[in-house]
């Protein structure tokens, strides 16, 4: 399973000869405050025990700082300014981690200087332009939170937007990408370049073969055999993996049968074909699921593009869509007809959502005859059934789902190559679900700003059919995830280029 952590460096800054007691108690207001969100997923890493009380000024507290963050293994830094802060010290120590996302925020300050105050007050904005000049000086990116109080909503949204951008940036780099299969016949739209995924963002496109995926589901859907002898190739491990896997697609099976009020397989073959077994079938598709699981977590991969319909229809005698879908609930987003870079955008919004909500990969189809800004995202039915509309019947037709989805906001998202500059482009954009004409298969109806505009973009751009969604809103996340990743971003809500 991948790590889903954020190991968060905080490392406050001051100015030498300011109050120390005021830093302190700036630095108490905020510490509080980041640490009472998402503290199940965020690790804070402070420079308490290495440097006195905690707050960088000196050359001396920088390097100690960065000792501390570069052992703490950190994926992104806070610089949280307590006054006008020290800007050689602050701009060193962001230097030190210009790989990884930074952010730079001080509070608000209360009042302004006065002659009957007797001494000199904070002036925490003035140090974070000076400061920030120094960082860009020496090729620091960094991320801003508005100057605004340490209690407000804005520094508590923004704060959590950056951990968002933190999470797609450091699940990008390094991302383990299975390819199961390879790409349908007719679908020359997904080729994608693996060897400049590697180079530039290291990620590993792991090739896992549908055989592995259908062997697994053979000894998942067979009973033990006692006889059986032990295979020496085998690890020790796999014996129990096996027997825990029979078990989940048990479990996996019963589930469906109770969710799904209509369950049907048609024939394959010539017109007065048998249907196959019902059960049978769907304990297939529940062993092709968990197959899918294992095989996975055992090369450390986290999402996947696979060769669906055209590859395992056979062997499960329906398709795996449903079970698509029912693995991106469980945190492993798996892109139809092998989009690699369907795969990628999945993986991007599972991030952006902290990992919180299943998402989904959907087809552009057609525009909603009832509304102008509205568009149908459909798929054959491997859309996550955690996500399903309560109203809405839920049934399976040959595995394909066949429901729609809750109301709400949505995200939508592609990562797209442009093989003639080399650049990597995200578009991003956000919309609401609204209602539409009933459809076969998994399907919702998203709203936009201006669908004419979303339409151009991606006819321009370069990318496919297929769109990410997630509900909720990511837009200024992916935005600032793409800066760090070197994207162009594609702002949904931005004119591009115009059509005729």
């Amino acid at each position: 399973m991948f790590d889903k952590t954020i190991v968060l460096g905080v490392a406050p800054v001051k100015r030498a000869f300011l109050d120390i007691n005021e830093a302190k108690r700036q630095k108490e207001k905020f510490l509080g405050v980041i640490k009472g969100i998402k503290p199940d997923l965020v690790k804070i890493v402070t420079v308490d025990e290495v440097v006195p009380d905690g707050i960088v000024f000196t050359a001396d507290a920088a390097a100690k700082a960065i000792e501390t963050f570069k052992a703490a293994k950190i994926n992104a830094l806070f610089i949280p300014f307590c006054d006008f802060g020290e800007e050689g010290p602050a701009a060193t120590v962001a230097e030190a981690f210009k790989n990884i996302p930074i952010l730079v925020w001080g509070a608000r300050d209360e009042k302004p200087n006065r002659e009957d105050i007797g001494f000199r007050g904070r002036d925490t904005q003035c140090g974070m332009f000076a400061a920030t000049k120094v960082m860009s000086r020496k090729g620091v990116k960094y991320s801003y939170i508005y100057n605004v109080a340490t209690e407000s909503e804005e520094f508590k949204n923004g704060y959590i937007t950056f951990l968002r951008t933190v999470a797609i940036v450091k699940d990008i780099r390094g991302l383990r990408v299975a390819q199961i299969g390879t790409r349908p016949s007719g679908f020359e739209s997904v080729i994608a370049n693996e060897g400049d995924l590697v180079n530039k963002y290291g990620m590993t496109v792991f090739p896992l073969s549908p055989y592995a995926i259908s062997d697994m589901a053979n000894r998942l859907s067979a009973p033990p055999d006692p006889n059986a002898p032990p295979n020496p190739f085998e690890p020790p491990f796999m014996k129990q993996m096996i027997e825990e896997g029979r078990k989940e697609v048990e479990k996996y099976f019963k589930e469906m049968k109770e969710r799904h009020s209509k369950i049907e397989f048609v024939a394959f073959g010539p017109p007065g074909t048998p249907g196959p077994d019902v059960d049978k079938s769907l304990r297939r598709v529940a062993a092709l699921k968990v197959a899918m699981k294992i095989q996975l977590e055992m090369n450390n991969c986290s999402c996947a593009a696979f060769e669906c319909w055209s590859a395992m229809a056979a062997w499960g005698g329906a398709t795996p869509c449903i079970a698509l879908g029912d693995l991106a609930t469980d945190g492993y987003p798996l892109a139809c007809e092998t989009d690699l870079y369907g795969a990628i955008s999945m993986a991007i919004l599972r991030a952006a959502n902290l990992y919180e909500n299943a998402v989904f990969l959907a087809d552009l189809t057609i525009r909603n005859p009832e509304n102008e800004n509205s568009e149908l995202l459909w798929h054959c039915g491997p859309f996550p059934h955690s996500l399903k509309a309560e109203k809405s019947p839920s049934g399976l037709r040959n595995a394909q789902g066949q429901f729609y989805l809750k109301d709400g906001p949505l995200t939508l998202v592609k990562l797209g190559y442009d093989e003639n500059t080399g650049k990597y482009w995200l578009f991003g954009g956000e919309g609401k679900t609204t209602t539409g004409p009933e459809s076969s298969g998994t399907y919702v109806w998203l709203e936009v700003d201006n669908w004419k505009r979303w339409e151009e973009k991606l006819m321009f751009g370069p990318y496919i059919h297929h769109i990410g969604g997630a509900y909720g809103h990511f837009l200024p996340a992916l935005r600032e995830a793409a800066r760090y990743l070197d994207m162009v971003f594609d702002n949904a809500h931005e004119q591009g280029t115009y059509s005729l």
